[in-house]
């Protein structure tokens, strides 16, 4: 019988039976890599589609910012317990008559944070909070920055302000009557409403006069409540910022140089445009048929919800003036505040019509006779004014 040989396989290296034995846990390795990346995708693609369509979209300003994520509301049912105020010196030369009117608010609102922007701080505040580190918002602090006018600025921060914190905002010769908790009666609910305003002039007989149309009817925005991050208050703001610089380029000037009267700042950034956004703010969200008007408002005598806008009657925020149904005093219960007017003094800072010999027509205080009258002694068109 012949003997097969059989000569054994040549010995494997060490360094061979150590590959070897590595390739299942290196491919054990690369499947879980795959797994956890797949994992990874998808739950980002789940969280981007849920992210998207929690979007509150009637919160999101018309301005598309590079940084989107500091445009997103806050999940707020109540209003912040914030009082904010502006100071035009710095706060320890306060007199004691301003002093006072601090303190009606500290006093009646002890579970209120109180907080103050003054003269000192307010380009540093829209610096650090609409730069490029904050809501990124270049064209604000451009203007903030460039506006040589001491009432816009006021009337900006105080928009700006409300959008990115939220609160009560109030000017520094504003007295609190009643605390904070009283300005929405109980028969409304904080979390049905964004936004709390007060009627500042109700007198629509007197919406179609060159000199009083302006200010006829209007919501007064030296006193007011907002959530934070609602696109009604950085709306103000851009249609502000658009009215001054189509002024400016009217005039000829860059808006460091320009001149405004009394009744551009009212409609560039005071009453009248806080007005004019609210309405069209109200219409964009009104669920009935047909829009709102200021008919809607024009002489209430208890607040009114609309599109999440409660409307409080003149006497709440705007009492004593005489007109509008006003009344000649704050003994009211339905007074709220108590505006002292003048802190800044500013309406005599800006120029208004004045006949040489018949005076101001707002000196009339919309006393019907007392207007035709002036009117027809500067010799305006009655057919046009007063109607």
């Amino acid at each position: 019988m012949t003997q097969v040989s059989i000569s054994p396989s040549p010995p494997r290296s060490p360094s061979h039976l150590l590959l070897c034995a590595r390739r299942p846990s290196q491919f054990r390795l690369f499947r879980r890599l795959c797994l956890c990346a797949t994992v990874a995708v998808l739950l980002f693609l789940w969280l981007l589609v849920g992210w998207q369509t929690n979007i509150r979209y009637d919160y999101l300003p018309h301005y598309v910012s590079s940084s989107t994520q500091t445009y997103q509301p806050v999940n707020q049912t109540g209003f912040p317990r914030k009082i904010w105020q502006q100071w035009s010196r710095i706060p320890h030369s306060v007199d004691q008559y301003e002093k006072a009117f601090v303190v009606s608010w500290t006093e009646s609102n002890p579970q209120w944070r109180w907080e103050v922007l003054t003269k000192a701080n307010e380009l540093e505040y829209v610096k650090d909070h609409f730069g490029s580190h904050g809501i990124d918002r270049p064209d604000i602090v451009e203007f903030f920055s460039t506006v040589n006018s001491n009432i816009v600025r006021s009337d900006l921060l105080r928009y700006l302000v409300m959008y990115l914190e939220g609160g009560l905002y109030a000017d520094i010769d504003v007295e609190a009557l009643k605390p904070i908790h009283e300005f929405i009666p109980e028969a409304f609910h904080e979390e049905d409403i964004d936004l709390v305003i007060g009627i500042e002039a109700d007198e629509p007989k007197f919406k179609n006069h060159p000199i009083l149309g302006l200010t006829s009817c209007s919501f007064c925005q030296w006193t007011f409540l907002s959530k934070p991050r609602l696109s009604v208050m950085i709306r103000m703001v851009d249609a502000a910022m658009a009215r001054i610089y189509k002024l400016a380029e009217q005039q000829g000037v860059p808006i460091s140089d320009m001149k405004l009267d009394f009744y551009q700042i009212i409609g560039c950034s005071g009453p009248g445009l806080f007005t004019d956004v609210i309405m069209e703010y109200m219409n964009e969200h009104n669920m009935r048929e047909s829009p709102i008007t200021w008919d809607d408002f024009h002489g209430i005598d208890e607040p009114t919800l609309v599109s999440r806008v409660l409307v409080l009657p003149v006497q709440a925020f705007a009492a004593g003036q005489t007109h509008s149904r006003s009344g000649t005093s704050h003994e009211t219960p339905k007074a709220l505040i108590k505006h002292h007017y003048g802190a800044s003094n500013w309406t005599s800072q800006h120029a208004r019509y004045k006949h040489p010999v018949y005076g101001e027509v707002e000196s009339c205080l919309f006393d019907e006779a007392c207007v035709r009258g002036w009117d027809r002694n500067v010799g305006v068109n009655l057919d046009d004014a007063g109607k």
